[in-house]
C-alpha cells in the first residue's frame, strides 16, 4: 500500500464523513431558520423554543438515515478490510 492508496481512503473517508452527516445537519439549519423566522414574527425570545424543535428533527433525522448510514459505513469497512486483506 503506497501512499497514493491511503490518500485515496483518506479522501473517500472524509467524502463518507460529509454525506453522513449532510442530512442531519441540513435539517438542523432549515429546522433552526424556521423556528429564528417564527421567533422573529412574533418577537418570542426563549431558549427552548428552538432547542427542543431542533434536537427532536434531529433524531428523527437519524432514525430515518440510520440505515443508510450504517449500510455506507459498513461497504466502507469491508472495502478497507479487503485491501488490508490483500496486502499479505
Amino acid at each position: 500500500m503506497d501512499e497514493t492508496e491511503i490518500i485515496d481512503f483518506t479522501r473517500e473517508a472524509i467524502m463518507l464523513t460529509i454525506t453522513i452527516s449532510a442530512p442531519v445537519m441540513l435539517v438542523g439549519l432549515v429546522v433552526g431558520v424556521l423556528i429564528s423566522l417564527v421567533q422573529a414574527l412574533t418577537q418570542i425570545q426563549e431558549m427552548t423554543l428552538s432547542f427542543v424543535p431542533k434536537i427532536l428533527a434531529i433524531f428523527a433525522t437519524i432514525f430515518v438515515m440510520f440505515p443508510l448510514m450504517i449500510a455506507t459505513l459498513i461497504a466502507f469497512t469491508n472495502k478497507i478490510a479487503d485491501k488490508i486483506i490483500g496486502m499479505s
